[in-house]
């Protein structure tokens, strides 16, 4: 069995950029590494069969520009397990009240009540990207203004959102993914971090199935997915939201924040937190009950 590594040099925002693309976009996700020190970075993503480079370089010119995906190069290693080879270099990584490590680095959760394990590998969520660290600092802080009694995480990857909100609260969570082997990735995960019990996985693409509507209302939804999706299912998933409620978005370069943030306020949300990390950011919205009222009137 062979390895396909895709290499490409490019800025420090744009390699960090690229990586969550290619992590959360592509299905199932590579294994991508960012070499430290200077201003440029080189990326290396480990793919276990060979992936179509003149995808890949779209793919890459549509975040980072054509001259960066026209550097891109595509070669076949020696088999090794280069899924764990990255995950040795992935260190520990604190949001909040929360320290995320990989299974390689179990001594630095130890004792620690909001520690949480999680692999790099088949489902997108380490919180070594600004994306899930962004949604990790919103959970962290919402969580100390109010208690949940349901939550909905949308597109739940590796599971670490759910986990961190059955980490800090007794809410019941519901967690979906359209991708099963994310969702059975995730099960895993809740299980190890002895929250399964209170975590409920579902395979389901958007939000048509009825194990949505049967749960709802959420008092706080976190969807870490991409702009696209957020604002395609914007009515929907804001329909979901209890009164006095809260969504965290993530998934959001810069520059999508302000669109994405307009749909959900067209829709009767209001933008309380903006957390910019690495080019990305996470928006806080709120529905208050006195602002439902008014607008069922």
């Amino acid at each position: 069995m062979q390895t396909y590594k895709v290499t490409l040099s490019a800025p420090e925002a744009d390699a960090k950029a690229i990586a969550v693309l290619l992590s959360e976009v592509l299905d199932p996700p590579p294994a991508v590494s960012i070499a430290e020190g200077g201003e440029w970075r080189l990326l290396e993503a480990y793919f276990e069969d060979q992936p179509d480079l003149a995808a890949l370089r779209a793919l890459v010119t549509d975040s980072g520009g054509a001259h960066l995906a026209e550097a891109m190069t595509l070669v076949e290693i020696p088999d090794e397990n280069w899924v764990a080879r990255v995950q040795r270099g992935l260190h520990p990584v604190t949001a909040g009240r929360f320290l995320i490590h990989g299974s390689h680095d179990r001594t630095a959760g130890r004792g620690k009540r909001f520690a949480m394990e999680v692999d790099a590998g088949q489902a997108f969520g380490t919180a070594h990207h600004g994306t899930t660290r962004g949604c990790l600092i919103a959970i962290d802080r919402l969580a100390a203004r109010r208690r949940w009694r349901r939550v909905l995480d949308l597109g739940t990857g590796s599971g670490v959102l759910a986990m961190a909100v059955a980490k800090v609260s007794t809410a019941a969570v519901l967690a979906s993914d359209i991708d099963p082997i994310a969702v059975a990735v995730a099960e895993e995960n809740w299980r190890r971090g002895g929250v399964g019990g209170r975590i409920r996985g579902l395979v389901a693409p958007g939000l048509h199935a009825r194990e949505f509507s049967a749960h709802a209302p959420f008092d706080l939804i976190t969807a870490n997915i991409l702009a696209a999706p957020l604002i395609k299912l914007a009515p929907r998933l804001s329909a979901l939201l209890a009164p006095g409620g809260h969504i965290v978005l993530s998934g959001l370069l810069d520059a999508q924040a302000r669109e994405v943030a307009a749909t959900y306020r067209r829709l009767g949300l209001v933008l309380e937190t903006r957390i910019p990390l690495e080019g990305w950011t996470t928006l806080v919205l709120s529905r208050h009950s006195w602002l439902r009222q008014r607008m069922a009137a």
